[in-house]
């Protein structure tokens, strides 16, 4: 395993701590899973960064990195499910197509043998779901809570709409005579 895939494994360990500040948090346990949150989502930047700038892109890091991109945003919005911030509807949205093109991407027959890299929606729609989720957790005045739902809904139909536009074309092809 090369830096940058060594960079994406550690953003796991975020995960755990984060389902352990949210179980029952206090302002000061939500300070702290925004800040391990913050620096768990920059590390997505840095490793996509090394693996391009040190020309490190390999297939297990385009597997792994959208794989622990979605434990890192999947188990924040589920803790905030439970402590009704958020429609638990909202979050099987994100769910169901992230199982969706997980499944494609795995799938070698779908994909001639390769695993493909996000395109420009996937990451746009990984911004917006982590800016969303650190906005969420913050222990802000309620002044901040229109905003914060406001992006959350934003999260959700990139999240929707990246998912039709990575589909749409291989679907498209499949079915031309």
């Amino acid at each position: 395993m090369n830096l940058p895939t060594w960079i994406t494994v550690s953003r796991l360990l975020g995960v755990p701590l984060l389902l352990v500040l949210l179980q029952a948090p206090t302002a000061t346990q939500r300070w702290w899973a925004v800040g391990i949150f913050g620096v768990a989502a920059g590390t997505d930047w840095l490793d996509g960064y090394l693996a391009r700038r040190l020309n490190q892109v390999t297939d297990l890091g385009k597997f792994l990195d959208p794989l622990v991109d979605k434990l890192l945003v999947l188990a924040p919005l589920l803790m905030l499910v439970g402590l009704g911030q958020v429609p638990a509807w909202g979050v099987f949205l994100i769910v169901a197509r992230e199982i969706t093109i997980s499944g494609w991407r795995v799938n070698p027959a779908m994909q001639g043998g390769a695993v493909p890299g996000a395109n420009l929606w996937g990451k746009a729609k990984t911004v917006v779901q982590m800016a969303a989720i650190a906005l969420l957790i913050a222990p802000l005045p309620p002044a901040w809570d229109p905003p914060a739902q406001i992006l959350f809904w934003l999260a959700v139909g990139l999240t929707l709409a990246s998912g039709l536009v990575y589909l749409w074309p291989h679907g498209r092809s499949r079915s031309a005579p």
